[in-house]
């Protein structure tokens, strides 16, 4: 978490970027082609949900609120544990969508699409 604060959002971004683009380096060119657009979109999501996941854990999840001074306050989720649920199940969806492209026989091993995408990173480096 200390390397994190000392890096700006756009270098964790980019750093995310090229973990996920290693697992899919071995992938012919039209595959990298198709997949490029989701896999800058997973790293922004994956940085963007840390930072929402530090704030819930500093401010929860819900809050006091209150249409005027006259009503009694009541607990809403905050619009920032809304916004974390919505891009995490989009982050999910990406994630499954760069797993699919992945071969088949290294899908068929896996249990998840994250289980993919690192197994396939690791077969990778017995080259």
């Amino acid at each position: 978490m200390v390397t994190r604060a000392k890096k700006t959002k756009e270098q964790r971004i980019r750093t995310e970027y090229n973990r996920i683009k290693k697992s899919y380096k071995p992938l012919p060119k039209e595959t990298l082609n198709v997949v490029e657009g989701l896999m800058r979109r997973a790293a922004f999501m994956r940085v963007s949900l840390e930072d929402m996941e530090e704030d819930l854990m500093e401010n929860g999840s819900v809050e006091l609120f209150s249409q005027s001074e006259s009503q009694k306050p009541y607990e809403r989720q905050r619009p920032m544990a809304q916004l974390y649920n919505s891009m995490n199940a989009n982050y999910q969806k990406i994630i499954r969508e760069l797993s699919s492209h992945l071969p088949k026989e290294i899908q068929e091993k896996m249990d998840s699409p994250e289980d993919i995408m690192t197994r396939f990173a690791n077969m990778r480096g017995d080259d």
